[in-house]
């Protein structure tokens, strides 16, 4: 785990620098600049646009006296696209934009559903933590 995360909070960065000095090199550096900001805004608004059609599904599932389950993974996903988006760069624009698509974001929620029942068979019975539903 120490290693993804010292990967992710190094090698993203250099390669981040690494293209927008590439495109900088290409387009000059104001449009790369605005190029960055650009991204950052569509994002913005893409992310309050599908947290409000969200939290909207959310008070409707509520309402019906469901358990909003999909409509919460999905706002944490659209949270993590906005915190994301904040990051200056193309590569983390890019990802941000992707989970704010809901079908992008449909398939991600899949492989998470895997990823944690598996998470779940693996600790369960090991002295890990234990979930019952």
């Amino acid at each position: 785990m120490f290693l993804k995360l010292f990967l992710a909070f190094t090698l993203v960065p250099f390669i981040e620098i690494y293209l927008l000095i590439k495109i900088g090199a290409q387009v000059g550096a104001f449009n790369t600049i605005l190029i960055v900001i650009l991204t950052g805004l569509l994002g913005a608004s893409l992310a309050r646009l599908e947290g409000i059609k969200t939290m909207t599904k959310v008070r409707e599932s509520l309402n019906r006296g469901e358990l909003p389950a999909e409509e919460m993974l999905d706002a944490m996903l659209i949270f993590a696209a906005g915190v994301v988006l904040l990051t200056p760069g193309l590569i983390t624009d890019l990802a941000g934009l992707t989970l704010l698509v809901p079908q992008a974001r449909f398939w991600f929620k899949r492989w998470l559903r895997k990823k944690f029942d598996e998470w779940i068979k693996k600790t369960n019975g090991r002295g890990g933590m234990s979930i019952r539903f």
